[in-house]
């Protein structure tokens, strides 16, 4: 982002008119492109600029101290000096990088190191690294928002180039070319201080890249007129996953198929799943390609389940499909009460909509269910009661306070019924049941917060938010069924969201007080307010959303200052290995002093470390240093003057005063420098004005150039199939992705984010939820824990949760419901 380097070459055209490459009919149509361009940006710059003004007045009124107060109306009065230079110059920039649009054009790197003019001794200059991290951000999230726009943009400026698409970072209106240019123009226009041009760029992101998607499509629009690929449309091919093959296996865990992509998202919180054709067709693939019906059902019952697995792969179908997807889920139940109970007394009529609950209770769990099956078996005239009368009994315990003993389980979906069932007895006589439907739904819900407890920690919050929620739940998978078939259903998407804050795998620095609070006061909410409309969970979530997305930010600038000092440390290793092989090939075939070996190995290996930081292998300044390495052991392992016959050879001064300065600024004082300066442009490495022991007291307790760096680990080679495999996977992940370890024999789990590796060193970096630094490790022990199933990467489709609770659900209906189609068998005989 550095306005010192630009993919612009030196000798590019100043404006389109002046641009002799050009044919008429391209300079024409760019003419008209840049026209456009500078319409909208024009009147965007000048928003940008009246805010900005406004910004900075509003710092200078708050300033806390005269001086600060001083320094702002100093910006203040620069900007208002310049201010109608900016645009000039900005429209300037931009219509030369049109311009050049047929001139060779270097390709993009990140990680090429730019000429950065030093002032004072730090490894990395401030104020270049604030603009480049808050540039670089700007151009990175406008890059991924408008990735199509972006790529049919390239195609067009492809074709008027008379050469290949060009790459987002090379187009001229591009997110970073937009930054790098605005950069330049500020740098050029106005004298403020870094604080205040940060803030310009802020602006400059939210007034002028506010609609960049939309204003890259009607640039787009505007070539497609000018009869630039006109009718170009962009269809990315999606890869088909397969989900019997296609999946690569290591150390007994399989590793994510194609249609499987590593979860990135922060929270978990990433798209749902469908859940209605998640484990159903499974379950009537494993039965015959039916569910098993209810006892007495015969023929039609496998009809019926059939059709239910027609519509069952389409969450997002008509009512008919839905209604029928349900009737499915109905079928595992019952077929799970026939395989528990074992006999023909526990099962129902088998007309849903009409049988009392008292045949859903009769498996496992007894307790009053079981009471009130017994009743119903004996023959007593059952009262179905109408689901609208359950609602409003339901309305009247969810206004009753939860009482909670200590010491006592907490309150389960089960007991919601039971105590359902006990109000309604008292209103409409000891017979009254519950249809068939609605117990099913509660024998569903029952068992998705069961397991969903399984997965929340016991003493989070969030189980007794859990618990809070049982009532409007139940409320709403009556009200509507589409509870258990519709992905993004809100009562769904706020339960996720409750369980998510107590997950197991959560570590004991990952839990935010402020998040728990904030589900606190929804959770209420929905006690409160809710009366059978999902609106209220619609709003509480978006709440709980828009919180999630402001965590999400403030975790993602934490962990991008993480990531810079990483990459950081990363470039000192690299740079300490090149200083350290450098010395050690001008070594080979000479041999001077011991002394003499120590000192190039400590302070000048410090000297190369610092100057491959910042001006990088391929600069002039590295060559030099190179070339005084090669003078220095030439120097002091010459035999001249061995003998003494003829005194100490004289110092060579010109070398002299190049070590001596190069080590002051490295950071030796002068007496220091000048010592070891004059042992190594000497043969004999001698020194009178300070011995060898003073000079290697003061060396070593001097703090070496990254001392405070973990030495270098060099990964062993051997690794076997699975542990290569994984490694070879793990360097294919983007940064970003979830990783599951298991933190203890019990198997606990602990998820961290991969944030970012070094393809050289192989250290990745790990953060947690809030994007705190966990720790580093090498990608090859990360492999080799991946083999041995200690690692495990988290894919998209298990991300959520509640995802993955009611595919443990769906499992265990379908293993309970294996002996169902013997029972129903024996019940119709």
């Amino acid at each position: 982002m550095s306005n010192t380097s630009s993919g612009t070459p030196s000798t590019a055209p100043a404006t389109i008119a002046s641009a002799a490459s050009l044919p008429p009919r391209v300079r024409r149509i760019l003419e008209v492109f840049m026209t456009q361009v500078s319409s909208d940006l024009g009147e965007r710059i000048n928003q940008m600029l009246v805010e900005y003004e406004q910004q900075l007045f509003k710092l200078a009124e708050r300033a806390r101290s005269n001086e600060k107060q001083s320094e702002q109306f100093a910006n203040l009065h620069a900007l208002r000096k310049s201010r109608a230079d900016l645009l000039p110059m900005f429209l300037a920039g931009l219509e030369a990088e049109v311009a050049a649009v047929r001139q060779p054009r270097a390709p993009e790197s990140s990680d090429a190191h730019e000429r950065i003019e030093y002032q004072t001794l730090t490894l990395v200059e401030d104020a270049e690294m604030d603009q480049d991290i808050v540039l670089r951000e700007i151009a990175r999230r406008h890059d991924a928002r408008s990735h199509t726009p972006l790529y049919l943009m390239g195609q067009r400026f492809g074709v008027l180039a008379g050469a290949p698409a060009f790459e987002p970072a090379q187009l001229p209106v591009g997110p970073q070319v937009l930054c790098r240019v605005l950069r330049a123009a500020v740098a050029a226009a106005f004298e403020i201080d870094l604080d205040s041009q940060l803030l310009l760029y802020k602006s400059f992101d939210l007034k002028v890249m506010g609609d960049y998607g939309k204003w890259i499509e009607v640039l787009n629009n505007l070539l497609a007129q000018q009869g630039v690929l006109p009718g170009l449309v962009y269809a990315p091919q999606r890869a088909r996953s397969d989900r019997g093959s296609g999946s690569r296996r290591y150390g007994g865990e399989a590793m994510p198929a194609d249609g499987s992509r590593p979860m990135t998202d922060w929270y978990g919180h990433s798209s749902p799943s469908a859940w209605s054709a998640f484990g159903i067709e499974d379950a009537g693939a494993s039965h015959g390609g039916a569910a098993p019906g209810p006892a007495g059902a015969g023929g039609a019952g496998s009809g019926t389940a059939g059709h239910a697995m027609a519509h069952a792969q389409s969450p997002h179908g008509d009512a008919d499909g839905e209604a029928s997807s349900f009737a499915t889920l109905q079928q595992l139940l019952s077929g799970r009460r026939a395989s528990s109970a074992g006999g023909p007394g526990s099962n129902a009529t088998g007309q849903h909509g009409a049988t009392p609950a008292g045949g859903m209770a009769a498996g496992p769990a007894t307790g009053p269910r079981g009471a009130f099956s017994a009743e119903a078996r004996s023959g007593g005239l059952t009262v179905p009661m109408s689901t609208h009368d359950v609602l409003s009994t339901l309305r009247t315990l969810q206004a009753m306070p939860v009482s909670v003993t200590p010491g006592q389980p907490r309150r389960t979906m089960m007991d919601v019924q039971d105590t359902l069932l006990a109000q309604v007895r008292e209103q409409h006589g000891p017979n009254a049941t519950l249809v068939q439907q609605d117990a099913d739904t509660f024998e569903l819900l029952g068992l998705l917060y069961n397991e969903i407890e399984r997965e929340v920690q016991r003493d989070a919050p969030a189980v007794e938010l859990l618990v809070r929620l049982q009532v409007p739940v139940a409320q709403a998978a009556l009200h509507d069924r589409q509870f258990f078939l519709r992905p993004q259903h809100p009562a769904r998407e706020l339960l996720n969201s409750v369980a998510e804050s107590g997950a197991a795998w959560l570590g004991a620095g990952d839990a935010d007080p402020q998040l728990v609070q904030k589900l606190h006061h929804a959770v209420e909410r929905v006690v409160a307010d809710y009366n059978g409309d999902d609106e209220i969970f619609e709003s509480v979530n978006n709440d709980v959303q828009a919180h999630f997305r402001a965590m999400a930010r403030k975790a993602e600038v934490t962990e991008r200052r993480h990531v810079e000092a990483a990459r950081g440390k990363d470039r000192l290793e690299v740079a300490k290995f090149r200083a350290a092989e450098t010395i050690e090939q001008a070594l080979q075939g000479h041999a001077p002093q011991k002394f003499v070996q120590a000192l190039l190995n400590q302070a000048w290996a410090d000297v190369l470390t610092l100057t491959q930081l910042r001006n990088g292998e391929d600069s002039e300044e590295w060559r030099e240093q190179v070339a005084i390495t090669e003078r220095i052991v030439a120097t002091t392992a010459s035999e001249a003057g061995a003998s003494g016959d003829e005194g100490a050879p004289p110092l060579d001064a010109e070398l002299t005063g190049q070590i001596e300065t190069a080590l002051v600024q490295v950071g030796y004082h002068g007496d220091e420098a000048s010592a070891i300066a004059r042992r190594l442009s000497s043969a004999d490495g001698e020194d009178e004005t300070t011995s060898r022991t003073e000079l290697t007291a003061r060396l070593k307790a001097r703090a070496r150039l990254g001392e405070q760096a973990e030495p270098r680990k060099k990964a062993p080679v051997d690794r076997s199939p699975q542990e290569q495999e994984a490694h070879d996977y793990l360097r294919t992940l983007p940064f970003g992705t979830w990783f599951e370890f298991t933190s203890n024999q019990q198997g606990d789990l602990t998820r961290r984010r991969l944030s970012w590796y070094s393809p050289i060193t192989d250290n990745a970096l790990f953060v947690n939820q809030r994007g705190q630094r966990i720790g580093e490790q090498s990608m090859d022990s990360l492999a080799r824990l991946m083999a041995r199933g200690q690692v495990r990467v988290v894919t998209q489709n298990k991300s959520r949760l509640i995802d993955r609770a009611w595919q443990a659900t769906v499992t265990a209906l379908r293993n309970l419901a294996g002996g169902a189609p013997a029972a129903a068998t024996e019940a119709s005989a």
